[in-house]
């Protein structure tokens, strides 16, 4: 009998062969004689075989939108180096598939040595990919297919070595066989120590690779696998790498702020008592921060002023970091003019008047008195300017009760334009938690009230329950929605 010619069968077909034989561990070769055998045995001609065990009509056309959602989802190939790092990759094939991105795994000879093929296929349910002569799939050049029958090509960790042989067309190993075959977007994530990273041989190569139009994640600042080693070279974090590689496969989002200007606050701030205790509050500043990234998806040039916050600075955001109110308020002034002004910011409403310049004891005279004196108002004192004032300025008003009531008089007061406000009871954990409920207050011109006197009509508008992430997606599309009624 003939040997099975699988180059001439049509490409859809193809790809699910291989899809479903990388899922069985079996080469494209073995999964069709598999298949033909199950085919065989379910015809009613065939002996020992009954009728029922053939599918209907209706039953294969129920099977078929199955190769066809397979052949067409979002697919990666992941090459895995070999350094400490490799462990995060197993982190991040759970969250490529988190996004319905099917993954499959290549690793080097070095990468073995931390992680096994065995973990890498039960995280991706894919069979993994070790060896450049490997028979069960180079019968029909598998480097080619594993750089071809993808969307993109991730490397993580990017070695030094691994990314020596892509500047220089290195072709010894399955891993960079498939990198000099590829004709789909790369994504490196290095990963190395500091003084290789800053060797300038990795600079040249590095150079090369981004000329070369290869994209590339971090690396990060951080602490290294050695003792008492630190600086840059971690590899970044698994979500950043997925999150990247979301922005490449995906169509372009639309950038309905391109060319604004806006500036944010967020997070806390912390007046002084003394050298050692401070004034705070419980503002975790991941709903500004959300607000930022947002803002800068959508285009914008975005500025971020932070108080004392716990958290990683938003891709491509320009972030400032602060401590009290009056250095917020100044920082905010130089960093005008901008188009839009999103003032998060939980600032502290108050500080000591005369802060300690050693740290306050007790007496038996009792409790040191601590007079407090209100600190500047950074919502008001912007939405008032002559000059500089931001054409659309937005306050936050964070109560614990009669919300709607208390926000309507801090949109007259403050003078902004935009209010969101939401209930911080403890209760509703808003406050250092990841979901949030807002209402968004907004001046819809001048009515007149009672006496003939002319008020403001104040639009409200509540939200339903959404993550932090959702509520910040959300505003920044009703912002750019006003910015393209109002020009």
């Amino acid at each position: 009998m003939a040997s099975l010619t699988i180059r001439k069968l049509d490409d859809a077909v193809k790809a699910y062969l291989r899809l479903r034989s990388a899922g069985n561990g079996r080469s494209v070769e073995e999964e069709v004689r598999v298949i033909l055998g199950e085919l065989i045995q379910g015809r009613p001609d065939f002996p020992g075989s009954p009728s029922a065990s053939m599918a209907s009509p209706a039953e294969a056309s129920a099977r078929a939108p199955a190769i066809a959602d397979a052949a067409n989802q979002a697919s990666v190939t992941l090459i895995i180096g070999g350094g400490i790092a490799a462990f995060k990759s197993l982190e991040l094939i759970r969250r490529l598939k988190e996004r319905r991105i099917e993954v499959r795994c290549v690793l080097t000879k070095a990468a073995q040595q931390f992680v096994t093929p065995l973990s890498a296929s039960a995280l991706s349910h894919e069979r993994v990919y070790t060896d450049l002569f490997d028979p069960g799939s180079e019968f029909d050049a598998g480097h080619i297919r594993l750089a071809r029958e993808c969307d993109l090509i991730v490397v993580a960790p990017a070695t030094a070595d691994l990314m020596a042989k892509m500047a220089h067309g290195h072709a010894d190993d399955l891993a960079s066989a498939i990198l000099l075959a590829a004709d789909k977007p790369i994504l490196l994530a290095p990963a190395m120590n500091p003084l290789m990273w800053n060797n300038a041989a990795t600079r040249r190569n590095v150079l090369q690779l981004r000329r070369d139009g290869v994209t590339m994640i971090g690396p990060n600042a951080g602490e290294m696998a050695e003792t008492n080693e630190a600086g840059v070279g971690r590899m970044s974090e698994a979500v950043e790498i997925a999150a990247a590689a979301v922005d490449i496969l995906r169509p372009p989002r639309p950038r309905p702020l391109l060319g604004k200007r806006v500036l944010i606050t967020a997070g806390p701030t912390h007046e002084p008592i003394d050298p050692v205790r401070y004034i705070a509050n419980r503002s975790s500043g991941k709903q500004g921060f959300a607000i930022a990234a947002a803002a800068q998806a959508a285009g914008a040039d975005v500025t971020l002023v932070s108080g004392p916050v716990d958290l990683r600075d938003p891709a491509g955001v320009t972030v400032i970091r602060v401590e009290s109110a009056r250095d917020m308020l100044h920082r905010v002034e130089a960093a005008l003019p901008a188009d839009i002004a999103i003032f998060a910011a939980a600032v502290a409403d108050w500080r000591v008047a005369n802060e300690g310049e050693q740290k306050l004891k007790k007496t038996s005279a009792g409790m040191p008195p601590l007079q407090l004196v209100e600190n500047p108002d950074i919502l008001a004192t912007i939405s008032k300017m002559k000059d500089k004032r931001p054409p659309l300025v937005i306050g936050f008003a964070a109560e614990t009760e009669h919300l709607i009531e208390n926000a309507k008089a801090k949109i007259a007061r403050k003078g902004c334009d935009w209010i969101v406000a939401n209930d911080v009871s403890p209760a509703t954990g808003v406050m250092g938690g990841d979901r949030n409920t807002v209402h968004l207050l907004q001046r819809a011109g001048k009515e007149i009230g009672a006496g003939n006197i002319a008020v403001d009509n104040i639009e409200v508008d509540s939200w339903p329950v959404m993550t932090k992430e959702q509520v910040a997606t959300e505003l920044v599309a009703r912002i750019a929605k006003s910015l393209e009624k109002n020009s």
